[in-house]
């Protein structure tokens, strides 16, 4: 079969997080329809996690290829910027202080930014309710696109958007995401300046770390007086239940990490004990590196579906930059081959290099070293 024109092409995007919406995005800027599909009931359905940095070279420059920049400093936290390493202590290690006018990488709330991409999509782009099932068909195309649903749709270009556990991966890479060995134990907190004022004077209003070597803790700061803490472990993936634990004991998970943590300052341990409502239990999964696949003319991956690193503040920003890539290819190629092929030339060297460099980079988020290095300035969830 010949490879189809961009805009003759019939292009599914599987996957309406910040990367898909990107690339949708992009691509009606540049008048090719698309069509995204999502697992999600509604847009509403299910809180879409914390905050997340974008930086001026990757995550921002996609924002203002889509013509959504300015939306974005408009929403975006300045103050986010803020990062304070402690000790254990409770000491100030280091203090980093956004200066004003600082636009190096701001916060915005995963859920603001998702909400800002689906306002700029034609009405009807997004469809709701659909979880891949399966992709089939030939490397040439077209594929056929099987929902748990039963329904079924032809497509040209499959674009895998769909995160760590893609069902679109599975047509091209035999990869599966690994166990790093690490896990966060996520806490939430409301209404900080009034329930929490102790704990907000010790975070800022930009994130906190602290790590003794063994264990540490991420407090980040999100919109509308809400913060999130990640308690960093390295730990079996089952350790919850190989401790006697229900993920909804409460009590007895923040039982058993006052013990991990008891050397802490009674201070920090209130992040521990003073959250609000139950843990949610967030292993750290990564794909092998370097994740190279066979080249096919009908499916492109991007984001973590191509290249599953740890938490290090790289995802969102790479997974942006894959989708203007991605849509800027396929407005300038003559055919939906070409454009996957210059896609992945830039794009695979680019994630292998990212992922070799933070392969392992879990184990920095428990130093007690290296501040800058070691703390994880996004937090993503699909």
């Amino acid at each position: 079969m010949d490879s189809p024109t961009p805009a003759h092409a019939r292009i599914s995007i599987i996957g309406a997080g910040p990367g898909g919406l990107t690339c949708a995005r992009i691509l009606q800027q540049h008048g090719i329809a698309v069509t995204v599909y999502d697992r999600d009931p509604d847009v509403h359905s299910r809180n879409q996690g914390g905050s997340l940095d974008l930086h001026e070279d990757d995550g921002q420059l996609a924002l203002r290829e889509a013509g959504l920049l300015e939306e974005f400093f408009a929403l975006a936290r300045s103050e986010g910027q803020e990062m304070r390493q402690l000790e254990p202590a409770g000491s100030v290690l280091a203090h980093h202080l956004p200066a004003e006018g600082e636009t190096v990488s701001p916060e915005i709330d995963r859920g603001q930014l998702r909400d800002l991409l689906l306002r700029s999509l034609t009405a009807g782009t997004v469809q709701w309710g659909r979880a891949l099932a399966s992709v089939s068909g030939t490397a040439d195309g077209p594929r056929t696109l099987t929902f748990t649903d039963g329904t079924a749709v032809e497509a040209d270009l499959v674009i895998g958007a769909d995160g760590a556990f893609s069902r679109v991966r599975a047509a091209v890479s035999p990869a599966t995401p690994r166990y790093t060995g690490f896990s966060f134990l996520e806490a939430w907190f409301d209404d900080m300046e009034n329930a929490h004022p102790e704990i907000s004077a010790l975070v800022g209003k930009g994130s906190a770390h602290i790590a003794d070597g063994k264990r540490g803790l991420f407090a980040q700061r999100n919109s509308g007086g809400h913060m999130r803490v990640y308690l960093m472990q390295r730990v079996p993936v089952d350790w919850i239940a190989a401790n006697g634990l229900r993920l909804d004991d409460t009590e007895g998970i923040r039982a058993h990490l006052l013990g991990e943590y008891a050397t802490w300052s009674p201070q920090i341990l209130r992040m521990i004990t003073d959250n609000d409502g139950a843990y949610i239990d967030r292993p750290l999964f990564a794909l092998p590196v370097p994740h190279t696949w066979e080249h096919s003319p009908s499916v492109a991956l991007l984001g973590d579906a191509a290249h599953l690193m740890p938490p290090l503040g790289v995802g969102v920003n790479l997974a942006m930059l894959d989708a203007c890539e991605l849509a800027l290819a396929l407005a300038h190629s003559s055919t939906i081959d070409d454009a996957v092929h210059d896609y992945e030339q830039s794009m695979l060297p680019r994630s292998a290099e990212m992922a070799q460099m933070l392969e392992g980079g879990a184990a920095h988020l428990l130093s007690a070293h290296d501040p800058d290095e070691s703390a994880p300035r996004e937090q993503t969830q699909h």
